[in-house]
């Protein structure tokens, strides 16, 4: 199931509108071409001085199992059930410090910025990403020596789309339904605080 559009209350991009999370994976490898152009949208988002504070840890069962499946192992059990198959990982982190050694507070910020690149490139070629909070930082942090000026921030798996049938009933119906936001006025303010656009 590649195409599920947002339902918008005014027409917007094609490559906005049609990306989603999907957790229905097919175990089919991703190509380096694919991860060269994904990690490439990403690596020309925009940044607070061009400071390009991201940096991203790529896990491709395909050329690295061990890697894949240390990295796999912090995802929390339920995110390991539906990622089973997903062939490619993709931790991102940042750097927390600007060169000077002060506190960068737009790092978070700008590498969510090329993580939305990385994910709407993923798109772009018909590949399924999906976003995760939901992996224990901690763990990650250690088995792969991350840098303590090195804020761990989220996974990304990333493949091909899979069949929706193979999914447990709860996440295949979570699959099917329609996509869902906050109406507009809730989330953003006409000139002052909570007054509606």
């Amino acid at each position: 199931m590649a195409n599920k559009p947002a339902p918008t209350a005014v027409p917007i991009h094609e490559l906005i509108a049609g990306r989603w999370s999907p957790r229905a994976y097919s175990s089919e490898p991703v190509s380096r071409e694919h991860l060269h152009a994904v990690l490439e949208a990403a690596r020309w988002a925009p940044s607070s001085y061009n400071s390009q504070p991201w940096r991203f840890v790529v896990f491709d069962r395909s050329t690295d199992e061990v890697s894949f499946k240390r990295a796999f192992a912090t995802l929390v059990p339920f995110n390991q059930g539906w990622n089973a198959p997903a062939p490619v990982l993709i931790a991102v982190t940042t750097h927390t410090l600007t060169s000077k050694g002060e506190v960068n507070r737009c790092a978070a910020y700008d590498a969510g910025a090329a993580a939305m690149s990385l994910v709407l490139q993923a798109h772009a070629l018909g590949l399924a990403a999906h976003q995760m909070s939901g992996f224990d930082v901690p763990a990650f942090r250690k088995a792969f020596a991350i840098p303590d000026d090195v804020e761990v921030i989220a996974m990304i798996s990333l493949g091909h789309f899979g069949e929706v049938e193979k999914l447990d009933p709860v996440l295949r119906e979570r699959e099917k339904s329609v996509r869902t936001r906050f109406p507009l006025g809730e989330i953003a303010y006409n000139g002052v605080w909570k007054k509606a656009f």
